[in-house]
C-alpha cells in the first residue's frame, strides 16, 4: 500500500509540532523518519495514527484520501502502529491482547479465544516468531513483547506498518532480531515507517530517509550517507560524533559499594547485593535495558532510597542511611534521569536553579539574606561557560530546550567542589550537538581526577564514554568489563548471559 502525507501541518496552541510536512512512502519501502526528540516525529505519525487530527493537509492511501476520527478508522483503512511504550496488557495472555478492540465471538456471545490463538500461530509461524499464544506478556522478554505489538498490528491486516523509536527498549541482539523482522515485513509487500534518533540503525535498515528538524522537512538523505552527514542535517551544522577523550588515569578507589540491595515499598527487591567501586578519574558506566534496577541503584547512592542493605562509602565515609541534601552535602554531584521533574524548577530563572542545592548557605545566601549581586555574576558566568542560550539569567528554564536545561544541570552540578559525580541518562531528549557538549564536560570531569558513574540505556553512549561497564540484568550486576568489550558481548550481557572469563576489578 502507498502511503502518501501532503502538507501536514499540528498545532497546539502557540507551538507548531508538524509545519506543512510532506512525504511519500511505497509498498515495500521502509521509509526513515529521522530527527531528534522533539522534533515532530511521533506528532506526525499520531496524526497518521487517528490519534490527533491535522489543522492542515491531506492523508492519502494507494491515492485516495482519508479522513481517520481516531485510530479505529486508521486501523481499518490497513494501518498499524508499534508504539515505543508497549500497549500491552500484562496480566493478559498473548492471544487476549492480540484479540483485544476486535474481538471475535461464538455462539451465545462468548469471546472465541480458539480464533485468537490460531490467528496468532499463524503470523508466528509466517514470520518465524516463535510466540506462544497462551504465554502472559508479563512472562516475556521485552523483545518478545515488541512481536506481539507487532502480530496486533498483522492480526487487524495492517499494509503500512508505523515503528516509533521501536529499539529504545531492546538489547543490540534484539534490536538486529527486529531489523531482521523488518525486512521479512518489506519482503511480504508491507510499507514500513521507522521513526528514531539513531543514525546506526537507520542507515542499516532505511530504504529512503526523511530528515525532520524543528517540526519541518529539511531534507531527503540517502542511507548511505555518513553519520556526520545525517547529523548536520538533523541540527544544521557539523557536529564531532566521536567522544574525543585521552586513556583514563584512575587513582584510588573513591566510591566503593558492597552488597548493596534496595527493597521497594511493595517488599520487592529492586537491586540485589549489588557491589562495585569507582576509581578517581575513571568513568564508570552502568548499563543495561531499561527497568533493570538502575534507577533504584542510582537512587540509592543519592539517598533517594528508604529501604537500602549493605554499605556505601565515599572516600571512606559512609553514604548509607544519609538524606539527599547530606549526600550533596558531602560533595556528590548529581544529574537526574528527569530533569524536568527532579532538576529543575521550570517557573524559577537560570539563576534561582543554578542556586538550588546552595541555598540554604554561602556563597549566595549570608546571614539569611540572598545576595543577588553575587548570583547574578555567578549566572552570567556559567551562562557563557556552559553556552546556555537564552536571552537572560533571569528567563525561566522552563523556557528552554532540552539540551539548555540540561546544561543548567550541568552547570549547577559541576559547578561545586565535587568528590563524585553521578549522571543518570544525561543525554535523554537531547540532540546531538547538546550530546556533544554533555559528553565532552562529563570527560573533562573525569579528567580533572573526579570519580565518574553514568548511568545509560544508550549502549553507544557507554561504550563513548566508559573505561569500565558495569551491566545490570534484573537487580543484579551480571559483570564488570572494560570499556572497549565488543556490542555483542555487552548485549548478551544485557540479556542475563554472565561476563567473560577476562573482567576489569
Amino acid at each position: 500500500m502507498k502511503l502518501e502525507l501532503r502538507g501536514i501541518t499540528k498545532r497546539f496552541g502557540t507551538l507548531t509540532a508538524n509545519d506543512s510536512i510532506s512525504l511519500t512512502v511505497q509498498p515495500g519501502e521502509i521509509h526513515a523518519l529521522l530527527g531528534e526528540n522533539g522534533a515532530g516525529k511521533s506528532t506526525l505519525m499520531n496524526v497518521l495514527y487517528g490519534l490527533y487530527q491535522a489543522d492542515e493537509g491531506q492523508i492519502l492511501l494507494d491515492d485516495v484520501a482519508q479522513a481517520f476520527a481516531g485510530p479505529g478508522d486508521a486501523m481499518k483503512a490497513g494501518i498499524g502502529m508499534v508504539h515505543q511504550h508497549f500497549m500491552l496488557i500484562p496480566v493478559f495472555t498473548v492471544a487476549e491482547n492480540v484479540s483485544l478492540g476486535h474481538e471475535q465471538t461464538k455462539a451465545g456471545g462468548r469471546l472465541d479465544l480458539a480464533a485468537a490463538r490460531a490467528k496468532v500461530r499463524e503470523i508466528s509461524a509466517r514470520f518465524g516468531f516463535d510466540v506462544d499464544p497462551d504465554a502472559l506478556v508479563e512472562d516475556l522478554p521485552v523483545g518478545v513483547q515488541q512481536r506481539v505489538e507487532i502480530i496486533k498490528a498483522l492480526s487487524r491486516d495492517a499494509k503500512v506498518l508505523v515503528f516509533d523509536e521501536p529499539t529504545a527498549v531492546l538489547t543490540p541482539q534484539e534490536t538486529d532480531e527486529l531489523i531482521g523482522i523488518m525486512r521479512q515485513l518489506k519482503a511480504a509487500g508491507t510499507s514500513i515507517v521507522f521513526i528514531s534518533h539513531k543514525l546506526r540503525e537507520v542507515r542499516e535498515i532505511a530504504d529512503r530517509v526523511t530528515v525532520i528538524r524543528l517540526g519541518k522537512v529539511v531534507g531527503e538523505a540517502d542511507p548511505s550517507s555518513t553519520n556526520a552527514e545525517l547529523a548536520s542535517l538533523m541540527v544544521g551544522r557539523s557536529v564531532e560524533l566521536t567522544v574525543q577523550k585521552q586513556p583514563a588515569k584512575p587513582g584510588d578507589a573513591a566510591l566503593v559499594v558492597q552488597n548493596v540491595s534496595v527493597i521497594d515499598p511493595r517488599g520487592q527487591i529492586m537491586v540485589k547485593d549489588v557491589s562495585f567501586e569507582v576509581r578517581r578519574g575513571e568513568v564508570l558506566a552502568i548499563a543495561g535495558v531499561q527497568g533493570n534496577g538502575q534507577t533504584e541503584l542510582t537512587e540509592a547512592l543519592i539517598g533517594l532510597q528508604n529501604r537500602v542493605e549493605g554499605s556505601i562509602t565515599l572516600d571512606g565515609k559512609p553514604l548509607t542511611g544519609l538524606g539527599v541534601r547530606q549526600v550533596l552535602d558531602a560533595g556528590v554531584g548529581f544529574v537526574p534521569e528527569d530533569r524536568k521533574e527532579d532538576g529543575l524548577v521550570a517557573e524559577f530563572s537560570i539563576a534561582e536553579n543554578l542556586m538550588l542545592d546552595r541555598s540554604d548557605s554561602g556563597p549566595f545566601v549570608k546571614g539569611g539574606m540572598l545576595q543577588l549581586k553575587d548570583l547574578a555574576e555567578f549566572a552570567a558566568e556559567k551562562r557563557v561557560e556552559f553556552d546556555i542560550r537564552a536571552q537572560s539569567i533571569e528567563t525561566h528554564v522552563g523556557r528552554l530546550s532540552g539540551g539548555n536545561q540540561q546544561k543548567v544541570v550541568l552547570a549547577r552540578e559541576l559547578s561545586r567542589d565535587l568528590r563524585l559525580f553521578v549522571a543518570a541518562q544525561p543525554t535523554r531528549g537531547l540532540d546531538v550537538g547538546s550530546i556533544e557538549f554533555v559528553h565532552t564536560r562529563i570527560v573533562e570531569a573525569r579528567d580533572a581526577g573526579t570519580p565518574v558513574i553514568v548511568i545509560s540505556t544508550e549502549l553507544d553512549e557507554v561504550v563513548a564514554l566508559a573505561d569500565r561497564i558495569a551491566v545490570m540484568y534484573r537487580g543484579s550486576i551480571v559483570g564488570i568489563v572494560p570499556g572497549d568489550t565488543p556490542r555483542d558481548v555487552l548485549g548478551l550481557m544485557m540479556a542475563g548471559e554472565p561476563a567473560p572469563e577476562v573482567t576489569a576489578a
